[in-house]
């Protein structure tokens, strides 16, 4: 698996900063003018109607992270 650095909270532009703290989140602090984005299209595939429930949607990610050998 490969490690990816995030920047701390103080690090990023305070225009770039999102209310979440997920780690996910924060590696795009490196580039952060995506953290909107990310946030925004992690909602947009989580919580939006669609085929699969949230549930399913929740279970595809942790068994997809399992595979990845990801540590969060």
């Amino acid at each position: 698996m490969a490690f990816i650095q995030y920047l701390e909270n103080d690090a990023i532009p305070a225009d770039h900063q999102v209310n979440d703290q997920d780690n996910i989140l924060r590696i795009h602090g490196i580039h952060s003018s995506l953290l909107k984005y990310h946030l925004d299209l992690f909602r947009e595939l989580m919580y939006s109607a669609g085929p699969l429930s949230r549930i399913q949607r929740e279970m595809i990610a942790v068994v997809v992270s399992g595979i990845n050998g990801c540590h969060y």
